[in-house]
């Protein structure tokens, strides 16, 4: 069974910085996209940020562009997003995420979550 446990959420003030991790066990061969989404209160979730795992590759929300990086060490599976610049508006729970494939922000296939780490931005 897949499983992922995030971490490293915590409060911090706006223009600080926090790295999101994500720990991901289980066999997760066949898996071809990871990404990070986040819920504020309130609000729909949304998608931050993916990687291809084949290649690498990644996209990002406009509203997170040129701040947040999103990364994955295949030595350990582990899944890291790292936030730089934070406003108020990154306020949410971040949650990771994994799938069989995926187009930039849409998952298909066989799609696993963690339980969210909370990131809360003071102004």
């Amino acid at each position: 069974q897949v499983q992922l446990v995030e971490s490293g959420g915590g409060s911090v003030q706006a223009g600080g910085s926090l790295r999101l991790s994500c720990a991901v066990s289980g066999y997760i061969g066949s898996f071809t996209c990871m990404g990070w989404f986040r819920q504020a209160p309130g609000k729909q979730r949304e998608w931050v940020a993916t990687i291809y795992t084949g290649n690498g590759r990644t996209f990002y929300a406009d509203s997170v562009k040129g701040r947040f990086t999103i990364s994955r060490d295949n030595t350990n599976d582990t899944l890291y997003v790292q936030m730089n610049s934070l406003k108020p508006e990154d306020t949410a729970m971040y949650y990771c995420t994994l799938a069989d494939y995926c187009v930039r922000d849409n998952y298909y296939g066989k799609h696993y979550w963690g339980k969210g780490t909370l990131v809360t931005i003071s102004s």
